[in-house]
């Protein structure tokens, strides 16, 4: 299966999750998963948040990202990834000059 997000709509949220500026995103959801292109601006982030009864994965193709966790701060740059298992929390911040990019794939668990 090809997913083509350009092919998808464009998604604008603002101060997603209590973060701050547009998180910008081209979502594919189904049964199984979600999977997101993401943008955030310089200066833009999303808020701290729980991942309850999901996990997430984000894979970064552009930019430097800062991932804040109960273990404290990530530096991340592209083609490294940040997993948050199910039952904790992060926040993602776009504290470079330029677009931050990434790909995050957020499992939908059936119990």
């Amino acid at each position: 299966m090809i997913i083509d997000f350009k092919d998808l709509e464009l998604n604008v949220a603002q101060n997603f999750k209590g973060g701050e500026k547009e998180y910008k995103s081209r979502r594919f959801v189904d049964e199984n998963n979600k999977i997101m292109l993401g943008t955030l601006e310089p200066g833009a982030s999303i808020g701290y948040h729980s991942h309850d009864t999901d996990s997430e994965i984000m894979y970064f193709l552009e930019g430097e990202a800062t991932v804040l966790t109960e273990n404290g701060e990530e530096k991340l740059l592209p083609g490294q990834a940040h997993y948050c298992p199910m039952g904790h929390s992060h926040s993602l911040i776009n504290r470079g000059d330029r677009d931050l990019k990434f790909l995050a794939v957020v499992p939908v668990h059936q119990k």
